[in-house]
């Protein structure tokens, strides 16, 4: 676990420069996210993805550690009612049940999770058969070597790779549960 973002430092990850340079529509259409979905969302943070999923998809199940971002999520998000699930726990050792999600989205936050095996095998039981894992990584943190590691790692838990891009600033996997 290289570093997780305290919650007092939350503004970084929710402001209108990071609004204006980060296409949401985009990463919800590539991680195949539609208004019927169910979503689960490890490392909501203080909302930035949690909201755009709530207003496109059925339901997201939000998963965040740290309870000062929970608080500020609950917040954010308290317009969506029952459509947003916060679950304040580390995913790693998260009961979560079984075949639940059509998608699971992991933005710029599996680098963080200290027990990676131990999270994989949640998500993929999480995760419904045919089922979408979507992956974002900050290039400057994540390598290649390691996002290949990551991807290695969901594929032995039963995924496949459908889509695989880097650009200057982020590495996306796209993998879809067989």
């Amino acid at each position: 676990m290289a570093f997780v973002c305290p919650s007092w430092f939350s503004f970084i990850l929710y402001n209108p420069i990071r609004k204006a340079f980060t296409d949401r529509s985009k990463v919800l259409d590539e991680s195949c996210i539609t208004r019927d979905s169910i979503v689960l969302e490890i490392g909501a943070g203080n909302g930035f993805f949690t909201e755009a999923i709530a207003e496109r998809a059925k339901k997201v199940i939000a998963v965040e550690l740290q309870q000062g971002m929970v608080r500020k999520l609950r917040k954010r998000v308290q317009r969506f009612g029952d459509a947003v699930e916060i679950v304040l726990q580390d995913i790693a050792s998260a009961d979560m049940p079984h075949d639940s999600a059509d998608v699971c989205l992991l933005y710029y936050s599996f680098h963080e999770i200290a027990h990676q095996g131990e999270a994989a095998a949640i998500i993929a039981r999480t995760v419904r058969q045919n089922g979408v894992l979507s992956i974002y990584e900050p290039s400057v943190e994540v390598n290649r070597k390691d996002m290949d590691a990551t991807v290695s790692l969901f594929q032995s838990r039963g995924f496949s790779l459908e889509e695989r891009h880097d650009n200057l600033f982020t590495r996306f996997a796209r993998l879809r549960k067989q």
